[in-house]
């Protein structure tokens, strides 16, 4: 099997290369934002894109998100993603995942990747046979498994902070909390807030999920076209990105929005149309970072109590960009990007 690699020119990042094993069936991207800080670190995401113009769109904007994301976390490490192109469901094979192994280790260690959506720990592991920068492992002496629960732990912690700041106290109790999709992370998160008291209302393409959420939670369902039609206190997007635009924000109820999903604004400049409307955003890199500060800690050899010291670090950065965003009249989206942008400029004078 024959492995090529592709530098692709992409302005304002480190690198982009374009991984291909014909006899494998992969066709990937790698994405390396920034190296500033660190190592560059971010899941690998499977999907079947339209066009390759898509992919890049897609893996360059995650990968930047993950610049941000480990520098807020202060996890000494860089920015970076992969996208693999093709069905997870139809097209993954242990080869295709051995070959991505394989490009990754051809990188000499600019880049360690995991899991992210259609890609498992057990994926991962067909990864880890061919490259020593597979991590999100199941075993091992420091395997952190499924970084998921770890994510949503953070999200709720975030969201606390959150109500806090709102309502005058961290008590979800009787809170509407609006769950928009119950994968890993979501169901996860929607499990902590029934244990909290808070009263939820889901919704999911997966009619399973959100008979078991009904179920087991007591959930409120509705259809994934109604979420902007509900009343609620709080919205916690953790689907797929971008649904926060200019037509869903002015039908928005929620006084907060915390999730798991990345890339959750459409455009930057719904941040300022959420600020407008009185409605608090925690930007999704800040409270999302769970599930990298778990992997973190395999690539550092750490264990337990680095992640939850970690998770500790992210509830009080928000507090801090709280409090800095309503004392200076800006956006908390302004906030969170200034403080990264200082420890990258930070990072390159050293």
């Amino acid at each position: 099997m024959t492995l090529n690699l592709t530098d692709l020119k992409q302005p304002g990042f480190e690198r982009l290369v374009l991984a291909e094993d014909a006899d494998a069936g992969l066709r990937a991207l790698i994405c390396i934002h920034s190296t500033a800080l660190g190592p560059a670190a971010g899941g690998c995401r499977m999907w079947n894109y339209a066009s390759d113009a898509e992919a890049i769109t897609d893996a360059t904007r995650l990968a930047r998100g993950m610049t941000y994301k480990n520098a807020m976390a202060d996890l000494g490490l860089g920015g970076g993603k992969s996208v693999i192109i093709g069905d997870a469901r139809r097209d993954k094979t242990p080869e295709l995942m051995r070959a991505f192994g394989r490009a990754v280790q051809a990188l000499g260690g600019q880049y360690y990747t995991a899991e992210d959506v259609g890609i498992s720990t057990e994926d991962m592991a067909y990864t880890a046979e061919e490259t020593v920068y597979a991590v999100g492992l199941a075993g091992g002496d420091h395997g952190s498994g499924d970084p998921s629960p770890w994510t949503a732990e953070g999200v709720f912690r975030c969201l606390k902070v959150g109500a806090a700041h709102i309502w005058g106290t961290e008590d979800v109790t009787g809170k509407r909390v609006l769950v928009q999709g119950l994968g890993h992370v979501g169901l996860s998160l929607a499990e902590k807030l029934h244990a909290a008291g808070a009263k939820l209302i889901v919704t999911d393409i997966n009619a399973a999920a959100l008979a078991d959420a009904a179920e087991r939670l007591g959930a409120e369902v509705i259809a994934p076209g109604e979420v902007f039609q509900q009343e609620m206190d709080i919205f916690a997007p953790c689907a797929l990105g971008a649904v926060l635009n200019a037509e869903t924000v002015p039908a928005l109820s929620a006084k907060l929005v915390c999730g798991a999903a990345n890339n959750q604004l459409a455009t930057p400049e719904i941040a300022d149309l959420l600020k407008a409307r009185g409605i608090v955003y925690l930007p999704d890199y800040v409270v999302n970072a769970g599930g990298i500060i778990s992997v973190a800690s395999e690539i550092h050899k750490r264990g337990e109590n680095y992640r939850r010291g970690r998770l500790d670090g992210i509830a009080t950065r928000v507090a801090e960009m709280l409090a800095r965003a309503k004392a200076e009249g800006r956006t908390t989206v302004e906030i969170a990007d200034a403080m990264v942008d200082r420890m990258l400029d930070q990072a390159k004078a050293a």
